[in-house]
């Protein structure tokens, strides 16, 4: 294996099969690296290989994100959940000072790093760090999803000795949520705090409107959401904390919109979502309508979203949405704005599919046009029972969004 150059990134870990089980043989167990190594395997101290008392509920996974303005690391703990706090600003990386340093502080730190309340420490507790003092003065009121949207002063009248350190609780709070088992942060199963614990969303009405909350919540409220049904990003474990979502989109919550906390659900209807900044050209989605599975076409051009035309608009080109959008099922067309007129470009005229096309942008059309949004093509997949999962397999989401670069890394598992 060839290990990227991350050296400059700030790593963590996340155990207990964060990002799903894997299945065939444990290779290695009891790792215990320095930090410096450029090779798990031969580099690291560990057991035997194959040698273990594991189960792979405790497949181990790793994220190493490119840091961006307001990132926050632990550094100097015995763990990856506490430590010297640091912020990433404008290239480099730099201590918070501890003046008014508490809780309310700490707990918006171990949000941001995805853990839960947090325990606030002063006086370089953790070591004294190098270079710039980026805050001081820090006054949360413990709400707040990145530490940089504190109240803070730039300027400063301290010293190293009086860094700031926060050691992170593992305990989630009620009503927030995560996404997991993407390929990126910005994207994955749904869960949702509840009682300390993590638990999932039935995918029952589960639509762009609710997926628009959780982006919302999760502080990509510019971002496209992109609602998932059927398990796409894998199957939780546990409890279904919530079914019958029906947010209206406005909601900073997903807890706020009506829903029911008694089900009747499997995992294999968890629900997912995709928080995108960036669109991928020929990408379809549907908007507007009551679910997931119908709506105002919309397609993806030139990284922006833009609706078709209704000239010609039939059942073959419905159907061939529909199986894009991984529904193996005979689409109906809809025209003049069914599910309401779109706003910006009209990207596409004149579409003459023959319904065999697994892209809507294979098919026969024209990109200059004589409509007006009262055209809108719509259409409906409804009536589908099941998933075409190798359709749905066959969008690839290159994990680069708004010039964040996440890159997930999961220790081998190998057959």
């Amino acid at each position: 294996m060839k290990y990227l150059p991350l050296s400059d990134m700030c790593a963590y870990y996340r155990g207990e099969a964060y990002f799903g089980q894997g299945t065939g043989s444990i290779v290695l167990d009891d790792v215990s690296c320095v930090g410096n190594e450029t090779s798990l395997y031969q580099q690291c101290s560990h057991g035997s290989p194959l040698s273990h008392n594991c189960g792979h509920s405790e497949d181990v996974g790793v994220v190493c994100p490119a840091p961006f303005d307001g990132s926050v690391r632990l550094v100097g703990g015995s763990n990856s959940s506490e430590g010297r706090v640091e912020v990433y600003h404008s290239g480099s990386w730099g201590t918070v000072c501890d003046d008014s340093w508490d809780y309310r502080d700490a707990s918006v730190v171990c949000r941001q790093l995805g853990y839960g309340s947090g325990t606030a420490l002063t006086d370089a507790y953790f070591g004294q760090g190098t270079g710039s003092i980026f805050m001081d003065d820090v006054a949360c009121t413990g709400y707040e999803l990145f530490l940089t949207n504190c109240s803070h002063t730039t300027s400063h009248n301290c010293r190293h000795s009086e860094d700031a350190g926060v050691r992170c609780s593992h305990t989630c709070f009620s009503r927030s949520v995560r996404l997991v088992g993407g390929s990126n942060s910005f994207e994955g199963r749904v869960e949702v705090c509840s009682s300390g614990s993590w638990g999932t969303v039935c995918d029952d009405y589960w639509d762009y409107r609710d997926a628009t909350v959780v982006c919302r919540q999760l502080g990509l409220g510019q971002a496209s959401a992109t609602a998932f049904s059927g398990a796409y990003f894998g199957q939780g474990t546990g409890s279904i904390v919530m079914d019958d979502v029906h947010c209206t989109g406005s909601e900073l919550y997903l807890t706020s919109c009506p829903h029911r906390t008694f089900h009747n659900c499997g995992h294999s209807e968890d629900a997912g979502v995709r928080c995108s900044y960036i669109c991928i050209d020929g990408s379809v989605r549907l908007v507007g309508g009551s679910s997931n599975l119908e709506g105002r076409v919309e397609v993806c051009r030139n990284g922006s979203w833009g609706t078709v035309c209704d000239d010609a608009w039939g059942t073959n080109d419905a159907t061939v949405v529909c199986r894009q959008l991984g529904y193996s099922v005979t689409g109906t067309a809809y025209s003049n704005a069914y599910f309401g007129q779109g706003t910006g470009s009209i990207v596409m005229d004149n579409v003459a599919c023959t319904g065999s096309e697994s892209y809507l942008t294979n098919c026969s059309h024209t990109t200059n046009h004589n409509c007006r949004h009262s055209e809108d093509a719509g259409v409906s997949c409804a009536g589908s029972s099941s998933v075409n999962a190798g359709a749905l397999a066959g969008v690839i989401v290159g994990g680069i969004f708004g010039g964040i670069i996440f890159l997930i890394f999961v220790i081998a598992v190998i057959a």
